[in-house]
Protein backbone atom coordinates (compact mmCIF):
# COMPACT_ATOMS: atom_id res chain seq x y z
CA UNK A 1 0.00 0.00 0.00
CA UNK A 2 1.32 3.51 -0.74
CA UNK A 3 -0.50 6.97 0.63
CA UNK A 4 -1.68 9.42 -2.33
CA UNK A 5 -3.06 12.76 -1.60
CA UNK A 6 -6.06 14.12 -3.33
CA UNK A 7 -7.50 17.45 -2.26
CA UNK A 8 -5.42 17.68 0.72
CA UNK A 9 -6.58 14.14 1.55
CA UNK A 10 -4.12 11.11 2.63
CA UNK A 11 -5.44 7.82 0.41
CA UNK A 12 -4.58 4.67 1.36
CA UNK A 13 -3.52 3.08 -2.32
CA UNK A 14 -2.78 -0.94 -2.40
CA UNK A 15 -0.14 -1.66 -4.97
CA UNK A 16 1.65 -5.11 -5.25
CA UNK A 17 1.30 -8.36 -3.68
CA UNK A 18 -0.12 -7.43 -0.83
CA UNK A 19 2.79 -4.96 0.08
CA UNK A 20 2.45 -2.73 3.14
CA UNK A 21 4.51 0.45 2.91
CA UNK A 22 3.44 4.05 4.16
CA UNK A 23 5.35 5.32 1.33
CA UNK A 24 7.76 4.74 -1.79
CA UNK A 25 11.36 3.83 -1.40
CA UNK A 26 13.28 5.29 -3.91
CA UNK A 27 15.71 3.47 -6.02
CA UNK A 28 14.66 0.38 -4.47
CA UNK A 29 13.94 -2.78 -6.62
CA UNK A 30 11.27 -5.52 -5.86
CA UNK A 31 13.01 -9.01 -6.31
CA UNK A 32 9.81 -10.90 -5.60
CA UNK A 33 5.88 -11.14 -7.41
CA UNK A 34 4.19 -12.64 -4.66
CA UNK A 35 2.94 -14.82 -6.83
CA UNK A 36 5.78 -17.06 -8.98
CA UNK A 37 9.02 -18.42 -8.31
CA UNK A 38 10.47 -15.94 -11.11
CA UNK A 39 13.62 -14.93 -10.55
CA UNK A 40 14.96 -17.14 -8.21
CA UNK A 41 16.34 -20.97 -7.98
CA UNK A 42 15.54 -23.52 -5.56
CA UNK A 43 18.23 -25.93 -4.67
CA UNK A 44 17.87 -29.34 -3.01
CA UNK A 45 14.40 -30.09 -1.43
CA UNK A 46 12.21 -28.01 -3.43
CA UNK A 47 9.07 -29.74 -1.79
CA UNK A 48 9.99 -27.19 1.04
CA UNK A 49 9.03 -23.90 -0.90
CA UNK A 50 5.55 -22.52 -1.70
CA UNK A 51 3.92 -19.08 -2.21
CA UNK A 52 1.12 -18.09 0.48
CA UNK A 53 -0.90 -14.99 0.87
CA UNK A 54 1.93 -12.97 -1.30
CA UNK A 55 4.83 -14.75 0.58
CA UNK A 56 7.68 -17.53 -0.09
CA UNK A 57 7.21 -19.77 2.86
CA UNK A 58 10.30 -22.17 3.78
CA UNK A 59 8.88 -25.24 5.99
CA UNK A 60 10.42 -28.66 5.24
CA UNK A 61 13.92 -30.15 4.88
CA UNK A 62 17.25 -27.97 4.23
CA UNK A 63 16.83 -25.93 1.41
CA UNK A 64 17.91 -22.86 -0.20
CA UNK A 65 16.03 -19.87 -2.57
CA UNK A 66 19.07 -18.06 -4.33
CA UNK A 67 17.97 -14.97 -6.30
CA UNK A 68 19.25 -15.74 -9.79
CA UNK A 69 17.73 -12.57 -11.85
CA UNK A 70 20.13 -10.29 -12.18
CA UNK A 71 23.55 -11.26 -13.78
CA UNK A 72 25.56 -8.19 -12.30
CA UNK A 73 26.51 -9.34 -8.62
CA UNK A 74 25.42 -7.40 -5.58
CA UNK A 75 28.63 -5.20 -3.96
CA UNK A 76 27.33 -2.98 -1.56
CA UNK A 77 23.74 -2.61 -1.42
CA UNK A 78 20.86 -1.98 1.07
CA UNK A 79 18.26 -5.30 1.04
CA UNK A 80 14.84 -4.94 2.99
CA UNK A 81 13.03 -8.65 3.16
CA UNK A 82 9.55 -8.53 5.15
CA UNK A 83 9.27 -11.99 7.05
CA UNK A 84 7.36 -13.83 10.14
CA UNK A 85 8.50 -16.75 11.81
CA UNK A 86 6.16 -19.31 13.68
CA UNK A 87 6.98 -20.67 16.84
CA UNK A 88 10.48 -22.68 17.13
CA UNK A 89 11.69 -21.94 13.71
CA UNK A 90 14.84 -20.89 12.19
CA UNK A 91 15.58 -19.44 8.50
CA UNK A 92 17.98 -17.31 7.51
CA UNK A 93 18.74 -14.41 4.67
CA UNK A 94 22.25 -14.67 2.86
CA UNK A 95 24.28 -11.98 0.50
CA UNK A 96 27.23 -12.00 -1.38
CA UNK A 97 27.03 -15.79 -1.88
CA UNK A 98 26.00 -17.62 -5.27
CA UNK A 99 24.06 -20.58 -6.19
CA UNK A 100 24.82 -24.02 -5.07
CA UNK A 101 23.22 -27.44 -5.54
CA UNK A 102 23.29 -28.71 -2.13
CA UNK A 103 24.20 -28.17 1.61
CA UNK A 104 24.49 -25.15 3.67
CA UNK A 105 25.71 -21.70 1.69
CA UNK A 106 29.58 -21.75 1.94
CA UNK A 107 29.90 -18.40 0.12
CA UNK A 108 29.32 -14.82 1.92
CA UNK A 109 27.01 -14.15 5.41
CA UNK A 110 23.81 -15.19 6.77
CA UNK A 111 21.67 -12.75 8.69
CA UNK A 112 19.72 -14.66 11.21
CA UNK A 113 16.09 -15.45 11.07
CA UNK A 114 15.06 -16.66 14.62
CA UNK A 115 13.19 -15.41 17.09
CA UNK A 116 12.37 -18.35 19.39
CA UNK A 117 14.13 -21.62 17.72
CA UNK A 118 15.31 -23.64 21.02
CA UNK A 119 18.61 -25.27 19.39
CA UNK A 120 20.33 -22.33 18.46
CA UNK A 121 20.80 -19.11 20.93
CA UNK A 122 21.44 -16.89 17.82
CA UNK A 123 18.70 -14.59 16.92
CA UNK A 124 16.94 -12.57 14.71
CA UNK A 125 19.77 -10.04 13.23
CA UNK A 126 22.67 -12.13 14.09
CA UNK A 127 25.82 -11.58 11.11
CA UNK A 128 25.76 -15.52 12.06
CA UNK A 129 28.71 -16.64 13.52
CA UNK A 130 30.58 -13.53 12.83
CA UNK A 131 29.14 -10.58 15.67
CA UNK A 132 25.34 -12.58 17.28
CA UNK A 133 22.88 -11.08 18.43
CA UNK A 134 21.01 -13.29 21.78
CA UNK A 135 17.86 -11.70 22.47
CA UNK A 136 15.27 -11.51 19.80
CA UNK A 137 14.60 -8.34 18.49
CA UNK A 138 11.04 -9.50 17.11
CA UNK A 139 8.10 -11.63 17.54
CA UNK A 140 6.59 -14.83 16.45
CA UNK A 141 3.66 -14.58 14.25
CA UNK A 142 4.28 -10.96 13.53
CA UNK A 143 5.77 -9.26 10.54
CA UNK A 144 9.12 -7.39 11.02
CA UNK A 145 11.66 -6.12 8.74
CA UNK A 146 14.90 -7.00 8.39
CA UNK A 147 16.89 -3.92 6.82
CA UNK A 148 20.62 -5.44 5.51
CA UNK A 149 23.10 -2.57 4.56
CA UNK A 150 26.74 -3.43 2.95
CA UNK A 151 29.14 -0.35 2.66
CA UNK A 152 32.40 -1.43 1.50
CA UNK A 153 33.27 -3.37 4.21
CA UNK A 154 31.01 -2.32 6.70
CA UNK A 155 27.73 -4.46 7.36
CA UNK A 156 24.70 -2.98 9.55
CA UNK A 157 21.50 -5.13 10.30
CA UNK A 158 18.26 -3.62 11.40
CA UNK A 159 15.31 -4.94 12.67
CA UNK A 160 12.21 -2.43 12.21
CA UNK A 161 14.64 0.21 11.64
CA UNK A 162 16.81 -0.48 15.37
CA UNK A 163 20.20 -1.49 14.76
CA UNK A 164 21.35 -4.45 15.91
CA UNK A 165 24.54 -5.76 14.45
CA UNK A 166 27.18 -2.65 13.32
CA UNK A 167 30.29 -4.82 11.91
CA UNK A 168 33.31 -3.46 10.34
CA UNK A 169 35.45 -6.31 8.87
CA UNK A 170 38.85 -6.25 10.18
CA UNK A 171 41.63 -5.71 7.57
CA UNK A 172 43.41 -9.36 8.30
CA UNK A 173 40.09 -11.49 7.69
CA UNK A 174 40.48 -14.21 5.56
CA UNK A 175 37.93 -16.96 3.84
CA UNK A 176 36.83 -19.72 6.40
CA UNK A 177 37.30 -22.90 4.88
CA UNK A 178 33.18 -24.33 5.67
CA UNK A 179 32.27 -20.82 5.25
CA UNK A 180 33.72 -17.86 3.37
CA UNK A 181 32.04 -15.25 5.90
CA UNK A 182 34.02 -12.49 4.56
CA UNK A 183 32.33 -9.11 2.65
CA UNK A 184 32.79 -10.10 -1.22
CA UNK A 185 30.17 -9.93 -3.76
CA UNK A 186 27.12 -12.37 -5.22
CA UNK A 187 23.59 -12.82 -4.80
CA UNK A 188 20.83 -13.37 -2.24
CA UNK A 189 19.26 -16.60 -0.47
CA UNK A 190 16.66 -17.58 1.78
CA UNK A 191 16.71 -20.40 3.79
CA UNK A 192 14.46 -23.03 4.71
CA UNK A 193 15.73 -25.01 7.36
CA UNK A 194 14.10 -27.68 8.73
CA UNK A 195 10.57 -29.92 8.63
CA UNK A 196 9.87 -28.01 11.98
CA UNK A 197 10.43 -24.49 11.08
CA UNK A 198 8.25 -22.52 9.05
CA UNK A 199 8.92 -18.93 8.25
CA UNK A 200 7.28 -16.32 5.79
CA UNK A 201 9.17 -13.82 3.09
CA UNK A 202 7.85 -11.24 1.02
CA UNK A 203 8.29 -7.77 -0.09
CA UNK A 204 11.86 -8.63 -0.88
CA UNK A 205 13.92 -5.09 -1.86
CA UNK A 206 16.55 -4.26 -2.77
CA UNK A 207 19.13 -0.61 -3.96
CA UNK A 208 22.40 -0.62 -5.42
CA UNK A 209 24.99 1.41 -3.75
CA UNK A 210 27.72 0.84 -6.22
Amino acid sequence: MSFANWCGVAVLVVCGAGVLSAADEPGFKRLDTGENFEGWKINESPESWSIKDGAFVAKGPRSHLFYVGDDKPFVNFELKVDAMTENNSNGGIYFHNKYQPEGWPKYGFEAQVNNSYKSDPRKTGSLYAVKDVLEAPAKDGEWFTEHIIVKGKHVVIKINDKVVVDYTEPADAKPGNDFTRVVDQGTFALQAHDPGSTVHFKNIRVKRLD
